[in-house]
């Protein structure tokens, strides 16, 4: 997918990716301030979680084809529960602010209904991570639940995390 007003190309995640993806996600997972991701998290631990659990994995790509952030998807839950989906979203720092996770996130919701889910659930959203739960709002997303100190931020201590929910398919 390539976007029209914005020279950003989001594909499927290949494995000659993973060396720009991992200093992404272990700069995010060791920030400690947005994803339950241990920061001390091993490289087969982040590609286990990144790459190999979920159903698709893709990346976004800058005009010169830099990675400028990444996301999963995979059923939120098994059997019963997956028609559902779980994604995560991750950007690189340097891109930050430009809009790369609104295009990530609208392109997720795309692939989901093909790949046949229902509905979208973000189940740890941190509530200090006001950008994020504002990004994820503008999308659609609602708040249907927030989990008291859900979340152990690296300087805030135990923080809310809120459950967000989008339905795709009515």
């Amino acid at each position: 997918m390539t976007t029209s007003d914005t020279p950003v190309t989001i594909r499927p995640f290949q494995s000659a990716d993973w060396p720009a993806v991992l200093p992404i996600l272990r700069t995010t997972f060791q920030a400690g301030d947005t994803y339950a991701f241990a920061p001390d998290s091993t490289e087969a631990e982040i590609h286990k979680a990144w790459v190999e659990l979920p159903a698709a994995t893709f990346v976004a790509l800058g005009v010169g084809g830099e990675i400028l952030g990444t996301y999963f998807i995979k059923p939120n839950q098994p059997g019963q529960g997956a028609h559902v989906c779980n994604c995560g979203y991750v950007v690189a720092p340097a891109a930050q602010g430009q809009g790369v996770a609104s295009l990530m996130c609208e392109h997720s919701q795309q692939q989901a209904v093909a790949m046949g889910f229902r509905a979208m659930q973000f189940n740890l959203v941190v509530a200090s991570n006001v950008r994020a739960v504002r990004l994820w709002q503008h999308l659609g997303f609602a708040i249907v639940g927030t989990l008291p100190g859900a979340f152990r931020h690296h300087t805030l201590g135990y923080v809310d995390a809120h459950v967000m929910f989008k339905t795709l398919v009515a």
